[in-house]
């Protein structure tokens, strides 16, 4: 890169993947209330600002109350492609060429949303965004582990003919007191039936949950595992395997895993030899996209443009593309 090359200017223009994203915690306050009138759904909130108000969460739980009810206003096809669309044209403006989504059918499938609604309306504006900018994506299915493993099997059921659509599953919702091995025969069957696995493992959880993601789920990334550092043991063992853990500031910080950025720590997780990246995760909801969250990370850490470059690059390495793409797009951000 050039001399004295402005670090926003960077991060702004180098292109960049998106590997931690729920496309439900993307529905802004506006597109909500919106959603809520063109379906006629009551939303217990009297305009954006009472929203807002609302978006101050103490834990992790205290915003899944809230995002599980804005999601009550999805309910048709367009309105899932509405959503998704508008989060891809954030991509667009944020330079994100390749982003992996994660969506939550069991938030729908349990009011009664048909399954093919909720994937037809996603998969069709991540297709439109292929073909009007270029931008590739995946797909990955998560079921909600404050669930039981039968509720898992039956959307598991549901999406075996949405095979040429969805990549991978995963594993989000309510961390504490739902370990992974709640869900080992699930992901068995998932890895049997051809999809790639991930699961969110320490984040409030122990690092307990990060090994039995890694042992017993068969993962191939970590979402979040922030909590690893407390465990030197497992720090090795994600060193030496290269296990990506797709952190995500602004959320660690909204949702108080970290009392202020300035305290958290990705710096140290890099400077181990960890594959970390940086990601939006819930960006409507936590106060920012992918751009948002490597800008204000890199200030409250006073990141080197290099290390920046990392993580950009550890990104694309953790990825879900194809090795040549992967090393097309790296070899693109080296020059």
């Amino acid at each position: 890169m050039p001399e004295g090359t402005d670090i926003i200017d960077y991060i702004k223009k180098t292109p960049k993947t998106e590997l931690h994203l729920h496309i439900e915690g993307t529905l802004e306050p506006e597109h909500m209330f919106e959603l809520a009138k063109r379906n006629n759904i009551s939303i217990p909130y009297k305009n954006i600002q009472e929203v807002k108000a609302a978006y101050n969460f103490h834990n992790l739980d205290s915003f899944l109350n809230i995002y599980y009810e804005g999601s009550k206003v999805l309910i048709n096809e367009n309105d899932f492609f509405d959503l998704t669309w508008a989060y891809l044209l954030k991509c667009k403006e944020d330079n994100i060429v390749h982003t992996e989504i994660f969506f939550d059918p069991q938030v729908h499938t349990d009011r009664d949303i048909s399954f093919d609604v909720i994937i037809t309306g996603i998969d069709r504006a991540l297709k439109k965004a292929n073909l009007e900018f270029g931008l590739t994506s995946k797909i990955i299915m998560c079921f909600l582990r404050h669930l039981d493993e039968e509720s898992g099997f039956k959307v598991l059921d549901q999406a075996l003919k949405h095979k040429d659509k969805i990549f991978g599953v995963g594993l989000d919702s309510s961390e504490l007191g739902n370990p992974p091995k709640k869900f080992e025969k699930l992901f068995k069957k998932a890895s049997e039936e051809g999809f790639i696995t991930v699961a969110h493992a320490g984040e409030e959880g122990p690092t307990e949950y990060i090994w039995d993601s890694v042992n017993l789920l068969k993962v191939k990334r970590i979402d979040h595992g922030v909590q690893c550092l407390k465990d030197e043991k497992l720090v090795e063992e994600l060193k030496k395997k290269q296990i990506p853990l797709t952190v995500c500031p602004l959320s660690n910080v909204k949702l108080c895993v970290f009392d202020k950025l300035e305290n958290h720590n990705l710096k140290k997780m890099l400077n181990l030899g960890l594959r970390v990246m940086v990601n939006s995760d819930d960006p409507a909801y936590f106060g920012g996209y992918l751009n948002k969250n490597l800008i204000e990370i890199q200030s409250a850490l006073d990141l080197t443009i290099e290390e920046v470059k990392t993580l950009i690059i550890n990104s694309f390495k953790s990825s879900f593309l194809d090795e040549a793409k992967k090393n097309e797009w790296i070899t693109k951000i080296n020059k």
